[in-house]
């Protein structure tokens, strides 16, 4: 250059990357042009220009880069970016945030939210720097090695069949299959509030869930691939869902129709249905604070209990592994806990013998003398046991006075 200095350039991929600096020497440049080749012969290039783009520039990248996903969670994602972490990052370049920096952030979070809150606050933050590495816009990932707050299990009820009983009685018959389906099936609330009469089998005895109620009223796919989902339900179950059928004058011609809707017959609005439904009829049942996805967990802890394979029990509530089921969902019961306490009892000490009456005569007949192997003596031993016992008194050497 004209300044006696030297300029590193290359072609990658039909675009000329330039070195962000010049160099005093040929020599440092032609290394700076070897390590750019090593690093895409190894496939960790990355675009010198990324990492001077900020966060804020590539949150918006990352948002417009999955337009399948769903509107609810977008909204979600993007409160999240909005509130918690642009204010923070957002203007920051890319390449210069650290670990430290992510760190930060989350002990920030942590000291005002959940920590079930922070996680999912973070989950979105990493997503962001995953789609920044395979954007190859960084090399690495500032969120490896970041410690969450720890969550433990969120403390949900168990309620006994008298309690459900009563809870179905406060909803009425045209609300009650509803909370069964979510505690028989385990469906969510948009699962339920999403039925319409062609996902009833009423015949067969089964709920076809293949799409949900969202939020604004709109019908979608379930959550995950593993929510779609064909479930048998108890012969009861049926007969109450098509009484409800009946009292609204559905049929089978009728296939679009919502099962569940509003007085009105709009599809449920769930904060409207959960004020002026749910909770008004928790606390005629005695069961105030109970909530709707608390039906899921009793519903997994149902399955374990009653020895349902862990597979069935996956795939009947909507679970994309085992673990989310065991880990997350089910519950122990004291029943449960107590039929373990037998079970384990009896492997290790064996069944105890039972203790004969004392009303009934024993059937061991008296003994008159003593058994062979006995251990107490007869009278012809215990006189010979005190003759030898006074002849060593007689002959024992006298100590005393």
């Amino acid at each position: 250059m004209p300044s006696g200095r030297f300029q590193a350039s290359y072609w990658h991929e039909g675009t000329r990357h330039v070195a962000g600096d010049t160099f005093g020497t040929k020599a440092d440049a032609l290394a700076w042009l070897s390590r750019a080749e090593a690093d895409i012969s190894r496939g960790s290039w990355v675009d010198p220009s990324g990492g001077k783009l900020t966060v804020a520039e590539v949150v918006a990248g990352w948002l417009e880069a999955n337009p399948t996903k769903r509107k609810s969670s977008r909204l979600r994602d993007e409160s999240i970016m909005r509130t918690h972490v642009l204010p923070m990052l957002g203007g920051h370049q890319l390449a210069r945030v650290t670990r430290a920096d992510v760190q930060r952030l989350v002990d920030g979070w942590a000291a005002r939210s959940k920590a079930s809150s922070v996680g999912r606050m973070f989950s979105a933050l990493r997503a962001v720097f995953s789609f920044a590495v395979a954007s190859e816009l960084v090399v690495r990932s500032p969120c490896v090695g970041v410690r969450l707050p720890k969550s433990g299990l969120v403390d949900r009820p168990v309620l006994t069949a008298e309690q459900l009983q009563g809870l179905g009685e406060a909803l009425g018959p045209d609300e009650a299959p509803m909370m069964w389906l979510g505690v028989v099936g385990g469906l969510r609330w948009a699962e339920c509030a999403g039925l319409s009469v062609s996902a009833l089998d009423l015949l067969a005895g089964t709920v076809l869930v293949s799409q949900q109620l969202s939020r604004d009223g709109t019908l979608g796919v379930p959550k995950s691939r593993a929510g779609v989902r064909r479930l048998a339900i108890p012969d009861w179950l049926v007969e109450d869902l098509a009484g409800l059928l009946s009292r609204r004058g559905l049929t089978g011609a009728d296939d679009r129709v919502l099962v569940f809707v509003s007085p009105d017959g709009r599809p449920l609005h769930y904060p409207n249905w959960r004020r002026r439904t749910w909770v008004p009829a928790c606390e005629v049942a005695g069961l105030g604070g109970l909530r709707f996805h608390d039906l899921r967990s009793m519903a997994a802890t149902a399955l374990v209990a009653a020895g349902v394979d862990v597979k069935t029990a996956q795939t009947r509530l909507g679970h994309s592994s085992p673990s989310l089921t065991l880990g997350i969902y089910a519950r122990a019961t004291a029943a449960g806990d107590r039929a373990a306490a037998e079970a384990v009892g009896q492997y290790l000490r064996g069944k105890p013998a039972a203790k004969p009456s004392a009303k009934s005569p024993s059937l061991r007949p008296a003994r008159t003398t003593p058994p062979a192997n006995s251990f107490a003596p007869t009278d012809q031993q215990l006189a010979a046991m005190r003759a030898v016992a006074s002849a060593r008194a007689a002959t024992a050497p006298r100590t005393g006075p």
